[in-house]
């Protein structure tokens, strides 16, 4: 398996909860690598670029409004198949389906407020990498 990065994103309820660290800690267990993070606080304009793909679904303002409400981290992970092992401990996006031990059902608390995001595919992790970090701040 060849190592890759992915991104992903600690979202407002769970940073509001002050899980960075224990979700951190399990995608690191998984396996995976932390090259670079930062908490930031998503602008408007932020949320609404970065997840333009859903800009016609009915959920698009509550997503956004969300994704503003309080800081995130975002994160580069590495690892061996990175994309697929953070979403397999991320877990289902609705929590009541999630798997034991993923991140979604130890952490979410709704199917909105999931705690995580992560890359769908290598070709959107590099377009959501690049979406908030330079090169110089990718140092794994």
């Amino acid at each position: 398996m060849a190592v890759t990065r992915t991104f992903s994103i600690i979202k407002p309820d769970a940073t509001r909860r002050n899980l960075t660290g224990g979700v951190t800690r399990m995608l690191e267990e998984a396996g995976l690598c932390v090259i670079a993070s930062k908490r930031i606080q998503m602008s408007r304009q932020q949320a609404e670029g970065f997840y333009a793909v859903h800009k016609e679904r009915p959920f698009f303002g509550d997503l956004v409004a969300f994704m503003t409400s309080g800081p995130v981290v975002v994160q580069v992970l590495e690892g061996e198949d990175a994309v697929k092992r953070n979403r397999d401990i991320m877990g289902a996006t609705n929590p009541a389906d999630a798997a034991e031990g993923t991140i979604r059902k130890t952490y979410a608390e709704s199917i909105e407020a999931n705690s995580a995001h992560g890359s769908d595919s290598e070709e959107n992790a590099k377009i959501e990498i690049d979406f908030f970090f330079k090169p110089e701040e990718i140092v794994g």
